[in-house]
């Protein structure tokens, strides 16, 4: 509000046109949620290595190399049938996720690699080869003003939800948060994942597999990534391009650290989130505002965050009571 006020905007205008134009109408909601697929898994990418003590943050990569790795695919296999294509563009797309994010918890591991230095720097890395595949040994030639690979046959395309205009990567993304949700409250492997999290010597002191478990919670969240950017080609854009690199995976941190890594909390900040940008093209005709307000807005609500984390303890409204 203090930032729309400096700029000579009515806040309350704002708050409105964002409710009407991400969930004002079924139409509305059916915008907001398209959007709410990617960011779900997006999300996952940062929450589940988080919860181990790593701080990834280099989603974006995994997402694009997914999409890319998805429509190579497509056009490598063309004659499959519908259901064994879309499981294999899923499976190379995971692949291929899984790998680059599993590579940067792999380098902390033998290394002592900075996970959030490295996963921040591959992603930069990742959108580069995108581009160098996409518009060099996998480009089709009629993509002229936007470089492409071929666009994915119909038996590759993932279509929506009966009743919903919103594909089904949004049911797999939620799917995906309950599953995750499950693997760290209910199985044995979470509770070593939380040990982990909370005291690595103490881990270690127990015998607990460290490095195994910090790899593969690494490697599980880049392939939920990689799943994102397949979604965004089989059911959104047809192809792998240029667009795959839309921002979803850093959107993805700060979701993650909105609901504090916990895996059913990133359904309603994500959902939210999502309403922001669907209804920012709305905002910014009628309140005759820049491209970038929206991100301004999600940047100053993660500054809050941590500002938040880092005071906390520190004022005297944060102290528990006795404390001094």
């Amino acid at each position: 509000a203090l930032f729309l006020a400096v700029i000579d905007r009515p806040p309350i205008e704002f708050y409105v046109l964002v409710y009407q134009a991400a969930f004002g109408s079924k139409f509305a909601w059916e915008n907001t949620l398209a959007r709410t697929a990617p960011l779900l898994l997006a999300a996952l990418c940062t929450a589940l290595p988080a919860r181990l003590g790593m701080i990834m943050i280099g989603g974006e990569g995994a997402i694009v190399l997914g999409g890319v790795a998805a429509g190579i695919f497509a056009m490598l296999y063309p004659p499959l049938p519908g259901v064994v294509g879309i499981g294999g563009m899923a499976a190379a797309a995971a692949l291929v996720g899984g790998s680059w994010i599993g590579a940067v918890s792999l380098a902390r591991h033998l290394r002592g690699v900075n996970e959030t230095i490295a996963s921040l720097l591959m992603a930069y890395v990742a959108i580069a080869l995108m581009h160098h595949l996409v518009e060099g040994p996998f480009r089709e030639a009629a993509s002229l003003n936007k470089p492409s690979t071929a666009p994915l046959a119909e038996g590759f395309r993932v279509g929506t939800i009966p009743g919903l205009d919103v594909h089904w990567g949004l049911a797999a993304g939620i799917a995906a948060c309950v599953l995750c949700w499950v693997l760290l409250e209910r199985t044995t492997w979470g509770f070593a994942a939380r040990i982990v999290g909370g005291n690595v010597r103490a881990a270690l002191v127990q015998g607990l597999p460290v490095g195994r478990l910090m790899v593969g919670f690494a490697v599980l969240g880049g392939a939920l990534a990689g799943l994102a950017g397949m979604f965004e080609v089989a059911a959104v854009h047809g192809a792998a391009n240029a667009s795959l690199a839309a921002g979803y995976g850093y959107t993805g941190i700060l979701i993650a650290f909105l609901a504090r890594h916990h895996m059913l909390a990133i359904l309603p900040v994500a959902t939210l989130l999502a309403g922001f940008e669907a209804a920012s093209g709305l905002v910014q005709r009628r309140m005759d505002l820049p491209d970038a307000t929206v991100l301004v807005l999600q940047g100053l609500v993660f500054v809050a965050l941590l500002a938040g984390e880092a005071l906390h303890g520190r004022l005297t409204w944060f102290r528990a009571p006795g404390r001094r």
